[in-house]
């Protein structure tokens, strides 16, 4: 009786594993909540320059009749001939410091952490016209080292981004989606904010994150992946069947082999 027991309790653990590994839809849709309409884009959302990124900063003139005066700013982008028309040849740029600033030929230091690139843009304009450095100038800025990095139980990937926004949604898909066994209500985004690093967490299943902060993301952010707890049980579900069902056949012959040696009382 005792060993009939012990059998039903492992057929009962099977079944536990097999119903623990089921997956429904509902647990990994995209968006669940996403109304028939539609909703509105926050465009108010854009990536903000942060310390120890690289930008490219190039000055023109509207005008097109100071030349001469625009050559102190292009300096780092100039071909050596003379001009700054190989601007795609160079990738050095304006490195930002710890505190946020940029050293820019002739204004200075400046202070550009927090701003955005329309605003870093400008910023660099309004000055170099009030200080009467040009009187009708153009500056057009661009992040060099704009990625993000996703890690998973399945390894890393770094995801270079070219156009200088990049959303939680469309990083997930550059790095392949995610897979059935992880974790939609505990994707993790790592920032640095403030000098701190913060970690937040995302859930795709739901239209909140269009509303979240951490939805547009910030050059070098990290995103983090968990498994369920019974991934290895249903990655492995042949195996753990298998196993239990050779323990039972061994615990039957077991019972057998014991009821037919046993000496009557």
């Amino acid at each position: 009786m005792k060993t009939n027991k012990i059998t039903l309790y492992l057929l009962f653990a099977v079944l536990a594993v097999c119903s623990s590994s089921c997956v429904t839809p509902k647990s990994v849709r995209y968006l669940q909540d996403m109304p028939k309409y539609g909703m509105p884009i926050n465009e108010a959302m854009e990536a903000t320059v942060a310390p120890y990124d690289e930008l490219r900063i190039l000055v023109m003139s509207n005008s097109g009749k100071e030349d001469e005066l625009l050559k102190p700013f292009n300096a780092i982008y100039s071909s050596g001939q003379g001009g700054y028309g190989n601007i795609g040849s160079s990738m050095s740029g304006y490195l930002v410091d710890a505190s946020g600033n940029i050293e820019f030929p002739v204004l200075g230091q400046l202070h550009v952490e927090g701003l955005t690139r329309l605003q870093l843009q400008d910023t660099i304009a309004s000055q170099l016209k009030s200080n009467g450095q040009l009187k009708d100038p153009l500056v057009v800025a661009r992040f060099l080292n704009f990625k993000v990095f996703m890690l998973s139980s399945s390894g890393g990937k770094v995801i270079n981004i070219a156009n200088e926004r990049c959303t939680f949604l469309e990083a997930l898909a550059m790095a392949g989606g995610l897979d059935w066994y992880t974790r939609r209500d505990r994707i993790g985004v790592m920032r640095e904010v403030n000098g701190k690093r913060v970690i937040h967490y995302l859930d795709p299943r739901s239209t909140d994150i269009f509303n979240d902060e951490f939805f547009v993301l910030q050059q070098n952010d990290i995103i983090f992946t968990e498994e369920r707890p019974y991934k290895f049980f249903s990655t492995n579900l042949n195996t753990v069947i298998g196993l239990v069902s050779s323990l039972a056949s061994i615990l039957t012959i077991y019972t057998l082999v014991s009821s037919y040696f046993k000496k009557p009382d």
